[in-house]
């Protein structure tokens, strides 16, 4: 190796590295109500981001954002270096997406479970591949059934969403999202939904899936878990970031409104 490879290597090595998801000045409005404000987040590959704050701060609409389920009005929404949203001004060169491909890439798992009550947990799993990944039935299903077994869930494989519990239903739904083999997956509130004592079996399999090297955006209330997995936190009020840190921000916040609202909920 001459010493010019070894430098140009130790040059590349030293950059750092693009971030995966990049939201730069998104806004969003529903009719007359602005609910984002220029709205700035970059996500590394395999880092673990919690939005957190009050209800209706717009955290769920960042994560909706994402994915386009709301189209943003204006601003940057890049993945993987690829342009989804308007766009920046003076951003030219820059690649752009279509919807299905940002959605192949980018999974999610609702606060509501969102199944088929007619299809049974592995239909459940294997209809978005088919539809999505235009697998064969029985290529599909053969995946759906790894999915299943990866959360806790093969034994319940036959069973209708109406035969299994709200937590259950909720792995299911986390199974169908890894099924598709995102590189990345949203979560908006998926406990927020169940009786208390069915929250810990989703979480388990949320820290299951953290484990693995996931990269994951996730909106929640349970911030005993937030400050488990969080890599970066943000703390989101009336359609804006008012402060975000790495592990540890949950006790060493400064903003008064961050620390006022830990205060009230834990």
């Amino acid at each position: 190796m001459t010493a010019t490879t070894t430098s140009r290597m130790e040059a590349s090595a030293d950059q750092p590295k693009a971030p995966i998801i990049q939201l730069r000045q998104i806004n969003k409005s529903f009719g007359p109500t602005q609910v984002l404000f220029d709205i700035d987040l970059e996500v590394q590959r395999g880092e673990h981001v919690v939005l957190f704050g009050p209800s209706g701060s717009g955290k769920s609409t960042v994560l909706r954002s994402i994915n386009l389920l709301a189209d943003p009005d204006s601003g940057s929404l890049q993945v993987d270096g690829v342009e989804f949203g308007p766009g920046l001004p003076g951003d030219t060169g820059v690649k752009r997406g279509g919807r299905l491909a940002l959605r192949r890439r980018v999974g999610m798992v609702f606060q509501q479970f969102n199944l088929f009550p007619h299809l049974c947990a592995l239909d459940n799993v294997a209809l978005p591949l088919r539809k999505v990944h235009r697998l064969s039935r029985d290529a599909a299903r053969e995946r759906a059934a790894v999915a299943l077994r990866r959360v806790g869930l093969i034994a319940r494989a036959g069973h209708y969403p109406a035969e299994l519990s709200g937590g259950q239903q909720q792995r299911v739904a986390i199974a169908r999202a890894l099924a598709l083999d995102p590189e990345v997956i949203l979560f908006d509130e998926p406990t927020s939904a169940l009786d208390p004592e069915l929250v810990g079996e989703v979480l388990k399999t949320m820290r299951e899936v953290a484990e693995t090297g996931m990269t994951m955006v996730v909106v929640t209330h349970e911030l005993g878990f937030a400050k488990e997995i969080g890599d970066l936190n943000v703390f989101m009020e009336d359609g804006r970031i008012v402060e975000s840190g790495p592990r540890g921000f949950y006790e060493n916040c400064t903003s008064d409104r961050a620390r006022e609202f830990l205060k009230a909920v834990m």
